[in-house]
């Protein structure tokens, strides 16, 4: 399925946000809060059904990959105060968000990366909040990006064929 760019924003207590934009163009399959499908690997031969990554995988297992040709890269950014380490942990966290929206995450056919900012307008804040929150809207933003996509080239957009 053809992907796309998506964003996400939260406001927590005293005006602090997290936001997060991510370009999707992911091997697994992008899900919503219940794991249903919203894009994904298409059966043959017509493509009007989603096969599921992860039902295709066992029989993939003695198969070898080529190099990261897709990828799911963004950004996750606050105007909280965050320190170089807990900028660090904030992207890590981020990537949860990732693993809750594409499965299966992070492969070596994917680039996966989420790189994070403060900018310290807001002062200093909960590291672990605003992880926690990066890695919510994460996952909001992959999925807007796979709902706002539109269909180019006879590439597919989301559940646009079929479903």
């Amino acid at each position: 399925c053809k992907s796309g760019v998506g964003t996400a924003l939260v406001t927590l207590d005293g005006g602090i946000m997290v936001a997060a934009l991510l370009a999707v163009n992911a091997v697994g399959d992008v899900v919503d809060d219940t794991g249903r499908i919203l894009a994904g690997t298409r059966q043959p031969p017509d493509g009007a059904r989603f096969a599921g990554a992860l039902a295709m995988l066992p029989a993939l297992a003695r198969m070898t990959p080529g190099g990261a040709a897709n990828t799911v890269i963004g950004v996750v950014a606050t105007n909280a105060a965050l320190s170089k380490e807990e900028a660090n942990k904030v992207a890590q966290m981020a990537h949860d968000g990732l693993a809750r929206a594409v499965r299966p995450a992070h492969t070596l056919m994917d680039g996966d990366t989420i790189f994070a900012l403060a900018t310290g307008s807001a002062g200093r804040a909960n590291a672990s909040a605003i992880g926690a929150f990066a890695a919510e809207v994460t996952a909001q933003a992959i999925r807007r990006a796979v709902r706002a996509a539109t269909p180019l080239a006879g590439l597919p957009v989301g559940a646009s064929v079929g479903e």
